[in-house]
């Protein structure tokens, strides 16, 4: 009877702690530290944490952590993550995300802030959650830019042959096809040996992303062609995303919302301190010729609205929208 007191009070002891356990709610991203998916992910975590009140903590898992990002968005849609950070892999989630993969789309970061307004929220958001995954805010991933070890690149055709590692979305492929690269897709997470060892000649990412890898160290050349700019998104999984309490919705909605400032103002700052950054580590800086890339796309622009129809109208509108 003694043994039996013992065990029912330490039981009752323990049941105050177990009602007061905090829920975590992990957030997934393949983002290095330092990098502005890094950066976006513990600012909303930081701002979120601070209203949640205890009950609920937003933890960022980055680096990979809890997989690339495909492994991730299926994880998401299973439930077994809560939020994910992801970028132009939402192109193969959803065809109309392709709209982002197009060339020399998106002008500035005012533009994108336009197209979000008046396209982003009725014509991709619900394709998107048609496939178990809702968008909770746009940030920002960054314009893009190759590097290499061969040679600078200046026109489409200094690419010709050149082994490009792209990330998981076909239109970055065919994109790069058509000026004349050999791209393959591959997980952030596996860039750097693979540039190391000369399994791939070069990459294409946004100065955070090239800066936070230091895949500076491991290449000779830095063209800046900012041939696409992408959005990143945090998203939740529509399977998941009901059970949590309405309050905790809402906060984690608006703080996403509410993020987007701070993530644009970091990633102008960033663009010129790691440019600098990254020069004075001795990569060779050059400055490609725009205009043979952006004749070049056309055949991507046309190829992309054979395919996804409905989009032709969506890059319309998003091209007004930048004039």
């Amino acid at each position: 009877m003694k043994l039996l007191s013992t065990a029912i009070f330490l039981v009752l002891a323990a049941l105050p702690s177990l009602a007061t356990a905090q829920v975590e709610l992990k957030l997934g991203h393949v983002g290095e530290p330092g990098s502005l998916i890094g950066a976006a992910a513990d600012e909303f975590a930081k701002r979120a944490n601070a209203k949640l009140g205890g009950k609920y903590k937003v933890v960022p898992y980055g680096s990979s952590q809890l997989g690339g990002d495909k492994e991730m968005l299926q994880k998401l849609k299973l439930g077994t993550i809560d939020l994910v950070e992801p970028s132009t892999v939402m192109s193969s989630e959803a065809d109309i995300f392709g709209v982002f993969e197009m060339p020399y789309l998106v002008k500035d970061r005012q533009h994108m802030r336009r197209i979000e307004k008046e396209l982003f929220w009725s014509k991709f958001a619900p394709e998107a959650e048609k496939k178990g995954i809702k968008v909770l805010a746009v940030w920002e991933n960054g314009y893009r830019h190759i590097t290499n070890n061969k040679h600078p690149i200046n026109v489409p055709g200094d690419l010709k042959g050149i082994k490009l590692r792209v990330p998981e979305g076909k239109w970055r492929v065919k994109m790069f096809q058509a000026y004349g690269a050999n791209p393959s897709p591959m997980k952030y997470s596996e860039v750097f040996t693979a540039l190391q060892t000369g399994v791939m000649d070069g990459q294409e990412n946004p100065y955070a992303q090239i800066a936070s890898a230091k895949f500076y160290e491991v290449q000779k050349y830095l063209s800046i062609t900012g041939h696409v700019y992408t959005p990143a998104y945090l998203v939740a999984g529509t399977k998941k995303w009901p059970s949590l309490p309405a309050e905790v919705r809402k906060i984690l909605e608006d703080t996403a919302k509410e993020t987007q400032a701070f993530v644009y103002d970091k990633a102008a700052k960033d663009d010129e301190d790691l440019l600098a950054k990254m020069k004075a580590a001795g990569i060779s800086v050059n400055t490609a010729n725009k205009d043979a890339f952006i004749a070049a796309s056309k055949p991507v622009y046309d190829e992309y609205a054979k395919e996804v129809p409905s989009a032709r109208e969506v890059i319309e509108r998003a091209i007004a929208l930048g004039k």
